[in-house]
């Protein structure tokens, strides 16, 4: 079959609609593509949510187990006055009634102006300051067991966290052990330590 020039008027409308045809596929292709892209990516965006809600519910969950868990213990250094301001007048008062032990001969101490604690290693505090007042101890002794038994009963006699650092244990003048000496001092300890407090950044003044 051959075409004549007088045959494409009559094709005019088939060739149109098949233009038209392909224009509409062409169309309908790009748009389907753009809608799958467009679906796939709210697809995505979708479970991203979904994830970053179970991230944020599996956190709530373990606050509120950490929460119950510790609860307890942090009501125990605020009843310990471990968590708060500085309670140096409380500490003084709380020496003194140990003093009335007589747990060793005789000690003296002084408290140094609170400032920040200076860690050996990096510790993860939280919300928390961790401050440090430095108190030095010094002792007469009869015998090295008072200084045990002074540090042992110091928790349960004053409030607070006391840090010891370390003693140093000299043997007083007198080094014969008779009954007419054994009363008095037969050692001295100058003892380094300090009472820490944690202070809450978050905390109302």
């Amino acid at each position: 079959m051959k075409l004549t020039i007088t045959d494409i008027p009559l094709l005019r409308w088939s060739i149109l609609t098949a233009c038209l045809s392909i224009l509409i596929s062409t169309t309908i292709i790009y748009s389907s593509s753009a809608y799958t892209s467009n679906a796939q990516e709210n697809l995505n965006k979708a479970r991203k949510l979904r994830n970053d809600a179970r991230t944020r519910l599996t956190a709530a969950h373990e606050d509120r187990d950490n929460m119950s868990i510790y609860s307890s213990e942090y009501g125990i250094l605020v009843n310990r006055k471990i968590i708060g301001d500085e309670q140096r007048l409380d500490w003084i008062e709380g020496m003194e009634r140990l003093r009335q032990k007589n747990l060793v001969w005789n000690f003296r101490f002084n408290i140094a102006p609170q400032k920040k604690y200076s860690q050996k290693s990096q510790i993860d505090s939280g919300s928390f300051d961790i401050l440090y007042s430095e108190m030095g101890l010094q002792f007469d002794l009869l015998h090295e067991a008072q200084l045990v038994d002074f540090f042992a009963a110091l928790p349960k006699h004053v409030q607070g966290w006391y840090q010891l650092e370390g003693c140093t244990l000299m043997r007083s003048g007198t080094t014969q052990v008779n009954s007419s000496i054994s009363s008095k001092p037969q050692l001295s300890a100058d003892c380094t330590g300090g009472w820490i407090t944690l202070k809450n950044r978050n905390a109302l003044p």
